[in-house]
């Protein structure tokens, strides 16, 4: 919105800074710091309030979460308010794949505060049925899929892009669509699995819509596609200021869920994030470095995967508990000890993420 300031800009007053997708990221990242910082206190007063009991805890999890109890959910609320307004206020609103983006966000984080509202509600840990869901995930991730396939240049659509190989492109043709589908979906189930230690999730989600913010500045510049030898996008560069409101409402909503954790992200944050990391990466043709950058997510959905497999086909378990967080509570590591150390290897993926802008 603020974009439109340079209107009134003659090349060479302040009014001009706002051509800058830097300063305007430097802007939304401030903005959803403080929305982050006023409305935190007062948001979690009503949520406790109208909670009640909070969220429920799972009979069958960890010994030390019990003491949890009584812990409200739904903190998600901040971290979507903060980003949304700042993304708003910050970016260009004739920019496709900012409305993409936030569609994704906005509609995934109303399916996540249904499903929290249920389990807060019922006072159990079914919610909204996973089949559910799903199917409306899938639907609003096709929706998001045909919407960024219909903007990117006509030699990239429908194609799938290789990390450190640059002239190489797969075409997929319309199963592209199911693929970027599956690419949202994921993440954004990926990221809820996560979300299940205070802090856990919010610091790797920080970290890697962060690095996908920079890999979409670097492909909407000519100049920097050039350079590194990837596929030019234009457009993304605007979703820098998306990724800056989510590092800004992220550390405003950390405040608050350090441990211990005053309020739980809950399942509108988780899967909002979650999708609009798919999003991002669908837009900017990077859906195989989301892999990479969320090697994390990956990990932590791969072993709900094979400890039910593996349940399923020899009664025994291959982790002491899924998700892969879980199995290392019940080794004795600390919760504050876990939560660094995962902190610390999704800085490491990213780096090597950010790397293959420049591995050709």
């Amino acid at each position: 919105m603020l974009y439109w300031l340079t209107e009134l800009s003659d090349g060479g007053d302040f009014f001009n800074l706002f051509r800058y997708i830097t300063f305007r990221a430097g802007g939304a990242f401030l903005t959803a710091l403080i929305f982050g910082f006023i409305f935190g206190k007062p948001l979690i007063n009503v949520l406790r309030r109208k909670q009640g009991k909070g969220q429920p805890i799972r009979d069958d999890g960890p010994e030390g979460h019990f003491v949890k109890a009584g812990t409200p959910t739904m903190g998600g609320l901040l971290i979507i308010g903060a980003l949304v307004t700042s993304t708003l206020l910050w970016a260009r609103m004739d920019n496709p794949f900012v409305w993409m983006v936030l569609f994704v966000t906005i509609a995934y984080a109303l399916i996540g505060f249904a499903d929290d509202y249920a389990k807060v509600s019922k006072q159990n840990t079914a919610g909204v049925s996973g089949k559910v869901r799903l199917l409306l995930g899938f639907l609003i991730a096709g929706i998001a899929s045909y919407w960024a396939a219909a903007y990117h240049p006509a030699d990239l659509s429908y194609q799938l892009a290789l990390p450190i190989f640059k002239d190489t492109l797969i075409n997929l043709g319309l199963f592209f669509i199911p693929f970027a589908m599956f690419v949202i979906v994921g993440a954004a189930n990926a990221v809820n699995l996560t979300d299940g230690l205070d802090g856990l999730a919010i610091m790797p989600v920080m970290i890697a819509t962060g690095t996908l913010g920079v890999i979409a500045y670097a492909v909407g510049r000519v100049d920097f596609t050039e350079y590194l030898d990837v596929h030019y996008v234009p457009g993304t560069g605007e979703l820098l200021i998306f990724a800056a409101g989510v590092a800004g409402g992220g550390l405003g909503f950390l405040w608050y869920n350090a441990p211990p954790a005053a309020v739980f992200m809950g399942d509108t944050g988780s899967l909002a994030l979650g999708g609009a990391l798919g999003a991002i990466a669908v837009a900017t043709k990077h859906e195989l470095v989301l892999g990479i950058v969320g090697g994390l997510f990956v990990a932590e959905a791969l072993s709900v995967i094979i400890q039910v497999l593996y349940f399923k086909r020899t009664g025994k378990r291959v982790f002491l508990m899924a998700p892969i967080h879980h199995h290392y509570e019940k080794k004795g590591w600390a919760e504050p000890q876990i939560v660094i150390r995962f902190w610390i290897i999704a800085v490491i993926l990213a780096m090597i993420g950010l790397a293959t802008l420049k591995v050709r």
